[in-house]
C-alpha cells in the first residue's frame, strides 16, 4: 500500500461551523431556519466551467444562501492535468484531491458539484485542439445530460465562448459547448438513450459571468458600458451566522489548497455582471429569475406545501427548532404524496435533514474496523437519540446493500442514547471502493463510465449504508446514513474515514519506473498486504519472457488483516534496448490480485482510497551517467527525486535551512523542484551561498518556475525572465540550436528520437528574455506559432554551470519517457574543459 500524507495540523472552518472533512454536520437554529427558507424556494441556477477552481464562488454563494436556490457547478474535469502544490500526486491521483476540494467547497459555499467524463489533459491554447482531444460529443452529452437531470432555470458560463485563443482551450470549450445545449436539451432527438432516466428540459436564460480580467484590467472593465448587463449585488452580510457572502465565498475558494488558492475574505459592497447569452431577458435586472415561478405552485398540488412552510418560517421558534417538528412532519407527508418526480426527491431529502436537525436527532452507524473485504461479516455500532420532547420510536433498521431489515421498536425518548450491534453479511460481488471514473480504462482526452446514471456524480459510490426507520409523530420517516470508520485521535480528537471496501490482498512494486542502464540484474522489491485475516497464496511477477526472472513464484502467508511484507525477485533485463510492463499478481486460491492500494490522506479533504493496477514500467535504456551525489531542494512536489535515484544518483532531499557552503560542499549538482521560487520563501535568502556553489565547479539546475509570483527576482548569476511561453504539443519537432553543445553530446548523444512519446506537454513557462551568457540548446513550437527558444538555458558561471529547464521532466520521468533520463543525465554531467597550463617560452 502506497499511503500520501501531509504532515501538517490545523482546523478548517466551513462556512458556517469549524469541523473536520469527515465529521457529521451539526447545525445552528439560525442554520436551520436558512434551510427550512431554501425548502420554500423551487428555483435552479448551475455554473458551468472547465475546472476546480473555476468557479466564482462569491456568485455560487450569493445565489445558494441569499437567493435560496439549488445551485450547481459543472466542472467539465477534475484537474487531472494541473500542478500540485501540496504533493507528489499527479495526473489521475491529483483529479482525485481536486475533486474532494470541489466537494468540501460546495459544502462551505452551499452549491452542489458536477462533473463530465472529460479528462484533463492539460494546458491547451485552443479550444479546436481542446475538443480534437476531448471526444466533443461525448462530453457535449454530458453536458446535455447534466442540464436534463439538473433542470436549471438559469445557466452561467464562467468563459466567453467567442473569443477563441485568448485563454486555456479547456475554458472557451466549457462555455462553448455549454451555449451549443442550450437548443438540444428540450429535443427529444438528442441523446434519446438518456430519456431513460431523465426528461428533456428547456433552460429559460443563459448568462455569460464577465469581469474584469475578460477586459484585461479593472480600469477598462470599470470603464465598460454594461447597461445592458444583469446587476448582482453580492455584497450580502448575514447577520445569523457573523459572515459577510465574500467571507464565506473565500472559504470556499481557500479549499483549493492543492493549486494555492487561498483566499482572504472581504466585506463591503460587491457586483456581479451577468450578458445574456440565450433565452428570455429578466425585466428585474437584479433578479435571476424574474418570470420564473420558484413557489410551490410549480408543482402539481405544491401550493398547499408552500402554504405551511410560510408558516413554519412565520412561527420559527430559534429557542426551540424542535416546536416546528409537528408541521414538518406534515410538510414532509404532502411531498411524499406528490406525483412530481424531480422536486419531490430533493425537497423530500432535505426536509428529513431538517427534522433530524431541529430535533436534535443523531443517527450513526460506526463499522469496527475501516476496511472490510467482499463476502465478509462486519460488525457494526449503532447509535440513535433523540434530544426533544417529540414522541419518536426506532422501528427498526434496513442494512445495504444486503437490503435486511432488523426489528428494534424501541422508543427514543429525549435524551436517551440507544446504542445496538448490528453485523452485516457483505455480498460476496460487492464492488471495491475507489473513484467510479478510475475502474475503466481512460483515453488521454477522456474517461470512461459505461454506468449512464453514474455519469456526473461527483465522489465515490458508497455501497454500505444503514436506514433508521424512525416513527415520528405516527409517520415513519426512513433516514439513509453511510457507514463511517472514527477513532480517537489525542491530538486531534475525533476522526472520521468511511468504511472502505479492499481487495483480500493487494500488491505493489516500490517503484513506478525500474531503469535498467545495462545488463545487469536488479532485485525487485514488491509488498504483499493482507486485506483479511489468515491469507496465503503465491506472488509472482509477470514480465515479457525476453526479461529473466528468479524465482518465478514466491509463496506468502499473513496471519492478520493490515500485515504486510516485502519480497524480492531478481529481474534481468535483455541485451537490447526494450520497455515493458512488469505486473505484481498474488494467487490466492486459484484467483487473481493484482490491484495497487494507494491511500491519499490530507487534513482537508476526506481520505481516499485509489485502487490502480499493480505494475511498474521497465527500462532497458542505453544510459550513462556522470556524478553521483545531487542535492533536491523540493518546491511545489514532485516525484523527480525517485527516478534520480532510478537513475543511480545519490539523492539527497535538501531543507531550505541546510543550505550551507559546508552541507553543499559533498554534493556536485543541486537541483531545484518545480515552483520552488514560488513556493519556498527561504530561497530568496539562499541565492548567494547556490551561486557560490556554482562558482566553485558545481552546476546548479532550476526547473520550472510561473512568471510575476517568485520569491525573488533574482533566479539566476544573469538576467533571466520566465515568461508564459510553452510547447503544449508533447510531439513537436524539435530543433537543435546548439548541436555541438556538451548536454547534446556527453555522455549519451541525445537525437530527435529522445523527444518521442513524451506525455501531456513538451515544457512550459519558458523564459523570454535572457542574459548573452545563456546558450539556448534547443527549439520547438506549437503549430501555427513562432519558435520558443528557452526550454533548456545553459550558462557557465565561474567553473560551473547555471541550467534553466522549463521541460517537463516532473511528468516525463515518472511516465519512463526514456529520452527524459538520457537528456536529464547529460545536464547533471556538464563540466567545463581544464586548460592546459600555458608553458613559458625556451629562451
Amino acid at each position: 500500500m502506497r499511503k500520501i500524507q501531509l504532515q501538517i495540523l490545523f482546523f478548517f472552518l466551513t462556512g458556517i461551523s469549524i469541523s473536520f472533512a469527515q465529521q457529521p454536520q451539526k447545525p445552528s437554529s439560525v442554520e436551520i431556519y436558512n434551510q427550512i427558507k431554501k425548502l420554500n424556494f423551487l428555483g435552479s441556477v448551475l455554473y458551468v466551467a472547465a475546472h476546480p477552481d473555476d468557479e466564482n464562488t462569491r456568485l455560487i454563494s450569493y445565489m445558494a444562501n441569499e437567493m435560496n436556490a439549488r445551485t450547481g457547478y459543472l466542472s467539465l474535469t477534475r484537474g487531472d492535468g494541473g500542478q500540485n502544490l501540496i504533493g507528489p500526486q499527479l495526473r489521475e491521483l491529483l483529479g482525485v484531491i481536486r475533486t474532494q476540494e470541489l466537494i468540501e467547497a460546495r459544502k462551505i459555499d452551499g452549491g452542489e458539484q458536477f462533473f463530465s467524463r472529460a479528462n484533463d489533459f492539460g494546458f491547451s491554447k485552443t479550444p479546436d485542439e481542446t475538443l480534437q482531444i476531448w471526444d466533443k460529443d461525448k462530453v457535449l452529452a454530458d453536458v446535455v445530460w447534466t442540464i436534463r437531470k439538473f433542470q436549471p432555470d438559469v445557466i452561467i458560463n464562467r468563459f466567453d465562448h467567442r473569443s477563441p485563443g485568448t485563454t486555456h482551450g479547456h475554458h472557451t470549450s466549457s462555455a462553448m459547448l455549454s451555449v451549443e445545449s442550450f437548443k438540444l436539451t428540450n429535443d427529444p432527438k438528442i441523446y434519446p438513450e438518456q430519456l431513460k432516466f431523465v426528461k428533456p428540459w428547456q433552460v429559460k436564460s443563459q448568462f455569460f459571468n464577465p469581469s474584469w480580467w475578460f477586459y484585461g484590467s479593472q480600469e477598462k472593465f470599470d470603464a465598460a458600458n454594461k447597461s445592458k448587463f444583469t446587476k448582482l449585488e453580492t455584497g450580502v452580510y448575514y447577520t445569523g451566522i457573523g459572515k459577510s457572502n465574500q467571507e464565506i465565498a473565500a472559504l470556499s475558494r481557500s479549499r483549493h489548497q492543492s493549486q494555492g488558492f487561498g483566499s482572504t475574505g472581504a466585506r463591503g459592497e460587491e457586483t456581479e455582471y451577468l450578458e445574456l447569452i440565450n433565452g428570455e431577458t429578466p425585466i428585474e435586472r437584479d433578479n435571476l429569475f424574474d418570470g420564473i415561478d420558484t413557489s410551490w405552485n410549480r408543482v402539481k398540488n405544491g401550493k398547499p406545501i408552500g402554504e405551511l412552510i410560510s408558516k413554519i418560517i412565520s412561527k420559527y421558534d430559534f429557542s426551540n427548532p424542535s416546536a416546528s417538528i409537528p408541521d414538518l412532519i406534515k410538510v414532509y407527508t404532502m411531498i411524499e404524496a406528490l406525483e412530481d418526480d424531480h422536486w419531490k426527491p430533493l425537497k423530500a431529502t432535505a426536509i428529513k435533514n431538517i427534522i433530524a436537525s431541529c430535533s436534535g436527532l443523531y443517527l450513526e452507524a460506526v463499522a469496527t474496523e475501516q476496511e472490510a473485504t467482499p463476502g465478509s461479516i462486519i460488525k457494526l455500532s449503532l447509535e440513535a437519540i433523540n434530544r426533544c420532547s417529540v414522541e419518536m420510536q426506532l422501528i427498526s433498521v434496513t442494512s445495504l446493500p444486503d437490503n435486511k431489515t432488523t426489528v428494534q421498536n424501541s422508543i427514543l425518548k429525549n435524551n436517551n442514547d440507544q446504542k445496538s450491534i448490528l453485523q452485516i453479511q457483505l455480498p460476496e460481488n460487492l464492488e471495491y471502493t475507489q473513484p467510479y471514473w478510475l475502474k475503466e480504462k481512460a483515453s488521454v482526452g477522456m474517461y470512461t463510465v459505461s454506468n449512464q446514471e453514474n455519469i456526473g456524480i461527483p465522489d465515490i459510490i458508497r455501497q454500505v449504508k444503514v436506514v433508521f426507520n424512525i416513527k415520528i409523530n405516527g409517520v415513519e420517516v426512513p433516514f439513509e446514513r453511510t457507514v463511517v470508520y472514527k477513532y480517537n485521535d489525542g491530538v486531534k480528537g475525533e476522526m472520521y474515514n468511511f468504511l472502505d471496501i479492499v481487495p483480500e490482498v493487494t500488491t505493489a512494486i516500490s517503484e513506478r519506473v525500474l531503469i535498467f542502464k545495462d545488463t545487469k540484474s536488479k532485485m525487485i522489491p514488491v509488498k504483499v498486504r493482507a486485506g483479511k485475516d489468515a491469507i496465503a497464496g503465491n506472488l509472482q511477477l509477470d514480465l515479457q519472457k525476453s526479461w529473466v526472472i528468479s524465482p518465478k513464484q514466491i509463496p506468502f502467508s499473513l496471519s492478520k488483516k493490515g500485515n504486510e511484507q516485502t519480497f524480492y525477485f531478481e529481474v534481468t533485463p535483455p541485451v537490447n534496448q526494450e520497455e515493458t510492463i512488469a505486473k505484481a499478481v498474488a494467487i490466492v486460491d486459484n484467483k487473481r490480485f493484482d490491484k495497487d492500494e494507494t491511500i491519499i490522506d490530507y487534513p482537508h479533504i476526506t481520505k481516499q482510497m485509489v485502487l490502480k493496477p499493480a505494475e511498474s514500467k521497465c527500462i532497458r535504456i542505453d544510459l550513462k551517467t556522470s556524478g553521483d551525489a545531487i542535492a533536491y531542494i523540493m518546491g511545489a512536489g514532485d516525484e523527480v527525486p525517485e527516478s534520480l535515484a532510478q537513475m543511480g544518483y545519490k539523492v539527497t532531499i535538501l531543507k531550505p535551512e541546510e543550505i550551507t557552503p559546508e552541507r553543499l560542499d559533498s554534493f556536485s549538482t543541486v537541483i531545484t523542484g518545480v515552483r520552488a521560487y514560488n513556493t519556498v520563501n527561504a530561497l530568496a535568502n539562499k541565492q548567494k551561498i547556490l551561486f557560490d556553489f556554482i562558482k566553485g565547479g558545481k552546476n546548479m539546475i532550476v526547473q520550472y518556475n510561473t512568471f510575476g509570483r517568485m520569491v525573488t527576482d533574482q533566479i539566476a548569476p544573469y538576467p533571466l525572465k520566465v515568461s508564459n511561453d510553452r510547447v503544449t504539443e508533447e510531439n513537436a519537432k524539435v530543433t537543435f540550436l546548439a548541436p555541438n553543445h556538451p548536454v547534446l553530446n556527453t555522455p549519451n548523444k541525445i537525437s530527435e528520437k529522445d523527444f518521442e512519446g513524451w506525455t501531456q506537454e513538451q515544457g512550459l513557462y519558458y523564459p523570454d528574455q535572457y542574459d548573452p551568457a545563456f546558450t539556448p540548446i534547443i527549439s520547438s513550437h506549437d503549430k501555427g506559432e513562432s519558435a520558443k527558444d528557452g526550454a533548456l538555458l545553459v550558462a557557465p558561471y565561474g567553473k560551473g554551470y547555471y541550467i534553466y529547464t522549463g521541460l517537463s521532466f516532473f511528468r516525463e520521468l515518472p511516465e519512463g519517457v526514456a529520452g527524459a533520463y538520457r537528456l536529464l543525465s547529460n545536464i547533471i554531467s556538464l563540466k567545463q574543459p581544464i586548460e592546459a597550463p600555458k608553458q613559458e617560452l625556451k629562451k
